[in-house]
């Protein structure tokens, strides 16, 4: 019987400090300590949970767990938000050559994405002609929110940023949403980890927002555009969102209906919820053809193995099998046909490309 491959739609990888330029750290951007404990910025610091960070640690970790293939997504620490045009640049194009390095030595285990800085767009347009172009990276991971040049928070789907999705649609790229910066947006004290918990799945339904009422699935129908940890606020926002809409018509002129979005072909959501009630309305909201597996690692707040938690990676989606909230072939779609689909679109050539070369080690 022929092995059935699993794909993970949502990974992370960190490079190994030696890999990390002098002038990330000299202008104090981003970098790992030489014993590979912490990953640091200007004021802040965060642990480095698990080896899989790294990559050799991250194929065995893979190995271990029976993941054969993982979409790497850029680091949300590197998005560039508030860094001078000169510095963004050079450390985005720090992130994407990385990237591009990693799928290039292991295309039967790794496809990577690529990041741009929406504030800068004449700047992104050019790094997302060299990674496409000069790259082969298919990706592109843009952040739920941004700061423009004036200081001022923006949702990533403002028409300023039309052209961004005018030339992702001519490359009829796959396009990650991921939420991150939500203390420097939100007056609140940082306490108790609310950004993660609580205001990042604001953020991804902000997002939501905004792709929908805007139209930009029909407007832009080659690109396929995947919310990252489920989407979770625009699954269970939807009903408010309709009633403020057809409310108040005059605050949404000339904008799309949010019921058209849903279940859109060309919008995913990964399988990040954490628990199967969630997950129950994410099926009822969008269908399982629009669900990924995305397991986040190797942060704490992905699937990753833990005693105290029971957890280990696709714990989440095993639970929804055994709840009857999915079928069997929904679980395999979800960890292959589905992740093909939103990578690749209706390009078969090029999933059974990638097919191949998984299958080459499997």
């Amino acid at each position: 019987m022929t092995k059935k491959i699993r794909i993970n739609g949502h990974s992370h990888l960190l490079p190994y400090p030696e890999q990390i330029p002098d002038f990330m750290r000299t202008n104090e951007i981003f970098w790992v300590d030489r014993d590979r404990k912490h990953m640091l910025q200007k004021g802040w610091k965060r642990p480095v949970t698990d080896s899989s960070f790294f990559l050799d640690e991250k194929l065995e970790w893979m190995e271990r767990n029976h993941i054969d293939h993982a979409v790497v997504l850029n680091l949300s620490q590197l998005y560039g938000n508030a860094l001078t045009y000169d510095l963004m640049k050079e450390a985005l194009r720090f992130q994407n050559n990385f990237n591009a390095e990693v799928q290039a030595n292991h295309p039967d285990k790794f496809t990577c994405g690529f990041v741009v800085q929406p504030a800068f767009v004449k700047g992104a347009l050019w790094e997302i002609e060299r990674c496409v172009e000069e790259l082969n990276l298919k990706v592109l991971c843009l952040p739920t929110h941004y700061m423009d040049t004036t200081g001022t928070w923006k949702v990533v789907f403002d028409e300023v940023n039309e052209p961004i999705f005018e030339l992702a649609n001519k490359y009829k790229l796959a396009i990650e949403i991921h939420p991150y910066d939500g203390n420097k947006m939100i007056k609140l004290e940082d306490k108790n980890w609310r950004f993660h918990l609580i205001w990042m799945l604001a953020q991804c339904g902000d997002a939501y927002h905004f792709y929908s009422i805007n139209g930009y699935p029909e407007k832009f129908p080659n690109i396929r555009t995947c919310f990252a940890h489920g989407g979770q606020l625009a699954q269970m926002n939807l009903g408010r969102r309709i009633q403020g809409f057809d409310g108040r018509p005059d605050l949404f002129e000339g904008k799309v209906h949010p019921r058209k979005s849903v279940g859109h072909k060309n919008i995913y959501f990964d399988t990040l919820v954490h628990d199967t009630d969630a997950f129950k309305l994410m099926v009822q909201r969008n269908g399982t053809d629009q669900i990924i597996m995305g397991l986040d690692d190797p942060y704490p707040l992905g699937e990753m193995e833990s005693d105290k938690q029971s957890s280990y990676p696709g714990k989440i989606l095993d639970l929804t099998l055994e709840r009857n909230i999915i079928n069997q072939q929904q679980y395999d779609e979800i960890w292959n046909n589905n992740v093909l689909n939103w990578l690749f679109g209706e390009n078969d050539k090029a999933k059974k490309d990638l097919i191949d070369k998984i299958r080459i080690k499997v």
